[in-house]
């Protein structure tokens, strides 16, 4: 059912839905204590309906800001325009939340529940039904066979993060989020990871934040600086080269 690691190709039938924006955000700013010492500071973003978008940048640029107001949990922003489908939406729309999942860098929620339980809790929760031969290639690809009976809470936080991200990828959000995926994987299962990521275009879009250039690079369409919670730099297939980016990184 999965294919081989590379970057899967646009079909014919996807063109034209790559000429609209799965999402338009437009003006956004994000701040923790005032308006006026933001993090994040009019970033206007899109992104394509099967798009890997990779975010970057030094500690305290806003990527997990970023993310964490997409996803809700983050309450203090200000948003000029959010487009969801080429309609315009906000952030705590029903529809929005049901098309969106995030694995967060750190997250200890659902303790007392196991895999298994959490699974099925997200499924009933965006309405669907647990796909269980997806699910069982997820479990076998991260290596998570012994774990799927155990408390999230008992998990190291790598396995913790396996459980997030199978369920994430069994799930099939549109847009899917994830905050530095890679850390805590092992070798395999972080090339298990790129493999899905790569293919999960023809399920939907990735926006993901990493410090890994090699993971970036391997996986985006585009990659993302930030700086000071603004876009510094946007680079695009043909010029993603890891220590070049770095460079830029670091001047």
């Amino acid at each position: 059912m999965f294919m081989q690691a590379g970057k899967v190709g646009k079909s014919a039938s996807n063109e034209g839905e790559e000429r609209r924006h799965l999402l338009s955000m437009k003006g956004l700013a994000a701040w923790y204590r005032a308006e006026t010492d933001a993090v994040i500071s009019n970033l206007n973003l899109e992104i394509g309906p099967h798009q890997i978008i990779g975010l970057v940048g030094l500690n305290g640029a806003g990527k997990s800001t970023l993310l964490h107001v997409l996803s809700g949990i983050h309450r203090h922003y200000s948003l000029e325009r959010l487009l969801w489908k080429n309609e315009e939406t906000s952030l705590t729309s029903p529809a929005f939340k049901r098309s969106r999942y995030t694995v967060f860098s750190e997250d200890e929620s659902f303790e007392y529940f196991t895999f298994e339980e959490y699974v099925r809790h997200v499924f009933q929760s965006y309405g669907q039904e647990v796909r269980n031969e997806i699910l069982d290639e997820l479990v076998a690809g991260f290596k998570f066979q012994n774990y799927r009976n155990s408390f999230l809470g008992q998990l190291s936080m790598g396995s913790r993060r396996k459980a997030y991200l199978i369920t994430g990828f069994a799930l099939r959000p549109e847009l899917l989020l994830l905050d530095e995926p890679v850390n805590g994987l092992d070798f395999e299962s972080t090339e298990f990871l790129y493999r899905m990521m790569n293919e999960y275009r023809r399920h939907g879009a990735i926006l993901f934040s990493s410090h890994v250039l090699e993971s970036l690079c391997l996986t985006s369409d585009s990659i993302i600086i930030l700086e000071a919670g603004s876009i510094r730099h946007t680079f695009l297939q043909g010029d993603m080269d890891p220590e070049f980016i770095r460079g830029v990184l670091n001047k």
